[in-house]
């Protein structure tokens, strides 16, 4: 592994983690002594992405990365968050065990998390990836979301249903609960 700070060929590894798909090193330059960390990936079979226009081409996780961050520029993410999220959409693609997918579906599945992660980014990423032609039809989608948010904070406030397995309040008939 190349040193990131002198360009020396040669690293020796400190330190390494499996994480979810990925492993972690860390790793030290045996020139400068620099640590840099690395990340390993097991290289999958080819994943190809059916554009809406009808063309193929190769499925490119930081074509991903980068449409997201752009969805995401300037608002209050904590450091990481982006990348989860793409590790998560990319691990959902190769699951689904097809060889081709349209641009659709990944967008609807990063829409789809980027409207419970910020809802300014679901609009920005929707806005490029609905192709709004006009002002109605951009008002239309912030309007959905307004709902689904009401509705979703209605369901946060309302008290939840008590079965008898999970035990039954003890109110008496016409004795206000305490």
């Amino acid at each position: 592994m190349k040193c990131p700070y002198c360009g020396h060929p040669e690293s020796g590894v400190v330190d390494s983690r499996s994480l979810k798909e990925q492993v972690r090193r860390r790793r030290q330059c045996l020139k400068c002594n620099s640590r840099f960390t690395t990340y390993e990936r097991i290289e999958s079979r080819a994943l190809y992405v059916t554009k809406k226009d009808g063309r193929r081409e190769e499925f490119n996780r930081e074509k991903l990365a980068t449409g997201i961050r752009k969805a995401c520029e300037k608002r209050p993410l904590p450091i990481g968050t982006i990348e989860k999220l793409v590790d998560d959409i990319e691990s959902d693609l190769y699951h689904m065990g097809r060889a081709e997918i349209s641009s659709s579906l990944i967008g609807d599945r990063v829409m789809e998390r980027l409207k419970e992660l910020d809802h300014i980014a679901y609009i920005r990423f929707a806005s490029v990836c609905r192709q709004f032609s006009d002002i109605h039809s951009l008002k239309k989608a912030v309007d959905g979301l307004a709902k689904s948010v009401a509705r979703s904070k209605r369901r946060e406030t309302q008290l939840p249903l008590l079965t008898d397995t999970e035990g039954t309040p003890d109110i008496k008939q016409g004795t206000p609960p305490t």
